[in-house]
């Protein structure tokens, strides 16, 4: 087995479940730490119950022979730069969402990953979580589909009393709802559909309430998505929402439906077929990354280097997810349909 040295850039909120999924790993370990701050080892130890080689320079953290993989873990508008100078030193990257800002940043990242040969995965790790599969596998033994519509929602109240807050509000940081946050239920939809969209209109406001006046950009958005099959899409981002947060999934197919932990089928016996029927699966049902699933997908990553095989949680796919986010986001400022291949090159 080859073992596989990890290092970290940024570490906060996020860095700190990479660190925790990664040790996790048989033959991995998070050996370096990349990070603006001076932190003391005993910060480390109390974190994680050990010590990192710390950079405050991330030029010498990639000039580590002993580090095999970076893991981007900083603000978004700093993942291109970092995720070129990664793949120019030969280390494979693992990037946290969204990748970039805009589609020029998503097309330099897909050619420097490309140029270099390493291998990299975007962490959509919703996909993972116990609903996210069951869903996946119902809709492969024909319970539920052909899908005609897909809707998936995402809410999520990013006010003061979240981390990323300070930093998020501003469009030049946070982009907006999708990029932000709402990319992880437009990239469930099209994991789940297994579609491309070929046209969106979106829509976009925000609340009126006082702590959401900060953002820079709309904090609510509804896409509609004309897809490819024939079917139709909807994905709403709500990140300015005084309410608990819901990752809500409703898929409607010829067969039947699904309804977050609920189903309904005409292809099984003996279900009443006056009432939904209980799916007894983990929920999409928390914004903190501590409860997401990352030690799956980091394992298919860590298995697909040492395979010399694509990841399931691939650079390709997540760069279909950024190019509808990005139309619908350029549909909500003109206000009309935009098409996907207006996203091109």
């Amino acid at each position: 087995m080859k073992r596989l040295n990890f290092g970290i850039v940024g570490y906060g909120w996020v860095a700190g479940a990479h660190i925790t999924s990664l040790e996790a790993l048989d033959g991995c370990e998070v050996t370096a730490i990349c990070s603006r701050r001076n932190v003391p080892n005993e910060e480390f130890i109390a974190n994680h119950g050990k010590t990192f080689t710390l950079y405050n320079d991330y030029a010498a953290m990639l000039a580590d022979e002993k580090v095999d993989v970076i893991s981007i873990c900083t603000p978004h508008p700093f993942h291109v730069e970092q995720v070129e100078q990664a793949c120019a030193a030969g280390k494979h990257v693992i990037i946290e969402k969204p990748i970039a800002l805009d589609w020029e940043g998503c097309k330099r990242i897909r050619d420097a990953v490309k140029s270099a040969g390493v291998k990299a995965m975007v962490c959509f790790e919703v996909r993972a979580i116990g609903a996210m599969t069951t869903y996946k596998e119902m809709l492969a033994g024909n319970l539920i589909g052909p899908i005609h519509y897909a809707e998936v929602d995402y809410y999520h109240g990013i006010g003061p009393w979240y981390g990323q807050y300070e930093w998020n509000i501003k469009k030049e940081m946070g982009g907006s709802s999708l990029l932000t946050a709402g990319c992880h239920a437009m990239d469930a939809l099209l994991w789940l559909t297994n579609d491309r969209p070929v046209e969106v209109t979106s829509y976009s406001t925000t609340s009126r309430k006082d702590i959401f006046q900060k953002y820079e950009y709309p904090t609510t958005s509804t896409t509609i998505l004309k897809l490819e099959s024939g079917g139709v899409g909807k994905v709403a981002s709500v990140t300015d929402c005084i309410q608990p947060y819901l990752f809500n999934v409703h898929l409607v197919g010829a067969n039947g439906s699904i309804w977050n932990d609920k189903f309904h089928s005409d292809q099984l016996g003996g279900l009443d077929k006056t009432a939904w029927s209980e799916l007894s699966v983990q929920l999409a049902d928390s914004g903190d990354v501590g409860h997401h699933p990352y030690v799956p997908v980091f394992q298919d990553f860590v298995d697909s280097i040492r395979d010399d095989r694509e990841p399931q949680y691939s650079l390709e796919s997540a760069l279909l997810t950024h190019q509808v986010c990005l139309a619908a986001d350029l549909s909500a400022e003109r206000a009309s349909p935009v098409r996907l291949d207006e996203l091109s090159g």
